[in-house]
C-alpha cells in the first residue's frame, strides 16, 4: 500500500525581503485531514510563508508540492485552483459591498446576472452547514469585526477550498463563537479537508491541533511535532526561547480622582441601532476599568463616544471637562489616548512610515513641530527611541506599517499612544491577535500606566485578560450596564450569565 502524498510539502522555503531574511530554509508539511498549528511570535514569518503557499509572495527558493505533485504559483488564483484558501488577518473585503456580493467577487459565476437573492440563498444554506452565522444583505461596513471574519472564512469556504490557511481565524471573536468555530474546523477535517491554523492563542492550539510547527526569527524550532504531551509552557518556550509568565502581578493601590465620567449616554451603531442606552460609568487615576461583553453589545460604540469619533447624547467628562459631541482633537487636548480596534483602518496609517505614525498627536508640537513645517531629523530620531523602547521589529523607522506584523504595529500605535502622556487611556482589544510574548508585554505596558497613575478603560473580549488586569469590572449587554464588580470577588459564571444578558442579584 502506498503511503499518501502530503496535502502541502513545502521544502527548503527561503523568503527575502530588502533587509530581511523572512523565512530561512524552512520545511512544512500539511497531512491530509490534519489540523496543523503554525507558531511564533509576531515577525517570526508564519504569515510571510502562508502567503507563499497562497500565491500572494514567490519565494526565492525552495519547492512545494500539492498532493505530491510540484507547483510554482504565480498569483492567488493558481492556488485556488489547486483548491487552497486563505482566511487573512487583516480582512480582504469591499467596504460598500453586501456580504454576498463579497463572497461572489471574482468568480466566474454568476456572469451577466447578479440574482442576489438566489445567492443570498445559498450563502445562507453554507453558514447552516458550518454554523458561521451573518446576515447576506449587510453591508460590510455594518458588520462588526467578528462578523467580517466570519464572511472571509466564508468566502473561502463557498470557493470550494480543500486547503484552508486560517490566519488568526479566532483573534477577533467572543469566547462562545470560537467554541463554535472550534466545532467548524473539526467539521471540515472530518469532511477531508486540511486546515493550517495560525494561532497566538496557545489553549486554542492544545485544544484543536493535531501537530504543530514552531518558526522563531523566520527558523523552525520544532517541525511537525506531534501535540501528544505538549503544555502552553513547552509551547510558548519554542515560540520565544524563554520561559514565559502566564499571571500578570498586579500591586494593589488605591485609585485617585474621576478622570472619565460617562453620564446617561446614548448612541447608535452604524446600522442606525441603537448601541449605547443610558450607560453611565466612571474609571479614576490610577485604576483599570474592565469591560466585560460579547461582540456587538456596545464596548466598541462606547470607545467612539468617548474619543470623539461618533456622535451621543448624555454627557461625557474628562477631568471635568465636557467632550462628548467634540472632534477628537478636543479628547487628545484633555490627555485622552486611543488604542482602537481596528488597526490598520483607524489606529495607523498603513501607507505611511513608522516615523510618520509615531507623530499623529505631536507634529504640531516642539521639537517635532517647526511652525510650517516637520523637523523630520528629530521625528526620526524620536521614532528610532520609542522602537528600541518598545522592541518594534522592524528593519528601520521608514518602513511602512503596512510591511509589519499584527503584533509590531499594535507596538507602533501604543508607543505613540503612551508617549504622549495621558490622563485617560482607552484600550480596546489591545492584545487581540498577538503572541504570547507580545501580550505579557502589552499587558505590563498597562499596568504601568495604571502604576502612573493614568485612568485605563479596558475593552477585551478575553475575559482572561479582563480578569487579570483590572481593578473594577462593568459588564455590558445590550448597550446597557449589567452590573460593576471589584475584579477580586468577580465570578466568571456570574460574568458570563450578566454577559448574556441575565440580571444577577
Amino acid at each position: 500500500m502506498t503511503e499518501m502524498p502530503y496535502a502541502v510539502e513545502m521544502k527548503d522555503i527561503v523568503i527575502r525581503f530588502p533587509g530581511v531574511l523572512a523565512n530561512d530554509h524552512v520545511n512544512f508539511t500539511l497531512k491530509q485531514g490534519e489540523i496543523h498549528a503554525l507558531l511564533g511570535e509576531n515577525g517570526a514569518g508564519k504569515s510571510t510563508l502562508m502567503n507563499v503557499l497562497a500565491g500572494l509572495y514567490k519565494q526565492t527558493s525552495g519547492t512545494i508540492k500539492i498532493y505530491g505533485e510540484p507547483v510554482n504559483f504565480h498569483s492567488p488564483k493558481d492556488a485556488i485552483a489547486r483548491g487552497i484558501g486563505m482566511v487573512h488577518q487583516h480582512f480582504m473585503l469591499v467596504p460598500t459591498q453586501t456580504v454576498t456580493e463579497n463572497i461572489l467577487l471574482g468568480l466566474n459565476e454568476p456572469r451577466f446576472f447578479m440574482r442576489l437573492a438566489e445567492y443570498d440563498q445559498k450563502i445562507l444554506a453554507l453558514q447552516e452547514q458550518f454554523g458561521l452565522r451573518v446576515d447576506p444583505t449587510a453591508k460590510i461596513w455594518q458588520l462588526s469585526v467578528g462578523e467580517q471574519q466570519r464572511v472571509e472564512i466564508l468566502k473561502t469556504l463557498y470557493r470550494g477550498a480543500r486547503i484552508l490557511i486560517m490566519d488568526e481565524p479566532t483573534a477577533v471573536l467572543a469566547p462562545q463563537e470560537i467554541e463554535e468555530l472550534m466545532g467548524t474546523m473539526r467539521a471540515m477535517v472530518d469532511q477531508g479537508k486540511s486546515i493550517i491554523f495560525i494561532s497566538h492563542k496557545l489553549h486554542e492550539v492544545t485544544a484543536v491541533a493535531d501537530r504543530i510547527t514552531v518558526l522563531r526569527k523566520g527558523k523552525v524550532t520544532a517541525e511537525g511535532r506531534s501535540m501528544e504531551g505538549l503544555t502552553k509552557e513547552d509551547l510558548a518556550r519554542l515560540m520565544v526561547g524563554r520561559g514565559v509568565v502566564f499571571t500578570v502581578e498586579k500591586t494593589p493601590q488605591t485609585p485617585g480622582d474621576v478622570v472619565l465620567s460617562v453620564k446617561d449616554v446614548e448612541a447608535v451603531n452604524d446600522k442606525g441601532v441603537p448601541a449605547l442606552r443610558k450607560l453611565s460609568l466612571e474609571v479614576r487615576a490610577g485604576e483599570i476599568l474592565g469591560i466585560a461583553a460579547i461582540a456587538g453589545n456596545g464596548q466598541s460604540e462606547l470607545a467612539e463616544v468617548i474619543t470623539g469619533l461618533r456622535p451621543c447624547s448624555g454627557s461625557i467628562k474628562i477631568n471635568g471637562q465636557e467632550v462628548s459631541n467634540r472632534p477628537p482633537s478636543a479628547a487628545i487636548k484633555q490627555g485622552v489616548s486611543h488604542v482602537p480596534e481596528d488597526r490598520t483602518g483607524v489606529g495607523s496609517a498603513p501607507n505611511m512610515t513608522i516615523t510618520e505614525n509615531t507623530i499623529m498627536k505631536c507634529y504640531r508640537q516642539a521639537p517635532i513641530g517647526n511652525g510650517w513645517s516637520i523637523n523630520f531629523t528629530n521625528a526620526r530620531q524620536r521614532a528610532r527611541e520609542l522602537k528600541d523602547a518598545y522592541d518594534i521589529l522592524a528593519p528601520g523607522v521608514r518602513t511602512m506599517a503596512r510591511k509589519l506584523s499584527g503584533g509590531n504595529l499594535q507596538k507602533v500605535i501604543l508607543a505613540r499612544e503612551i508617549s504622549s502622556q495621558p490622563q485617560l487611556m482607552v484600550a480596546v482589544q489591545p492584545t487581540r491577535g498577538l503572541d504570547v510574548g507580545a501580550i505579557e508585554a502589552i499587558q505590563k505596558l498597562l499596568l504601568a500606566q495604571r502604576e502612573a497613575g493614568t485612568a485605563v478603560l479596558l475593552i477585551s473580549e478575553e475575559l482572561e485578560e479582563i480578569l487579570a488586569l483590572s481593578d473594577r469590572i462593568a459588564v455590558i449587554s445590550e448597550g446597557r450596564i449589567m452590573g460593576i464588580l471589584d475584579a477580586d470577588q468577580a465570578d466568571v459564571h456570574e460574568i458570563g450569565l450578566m454577559m448574556t444578558g441575565t440580571a444577577v442579584h
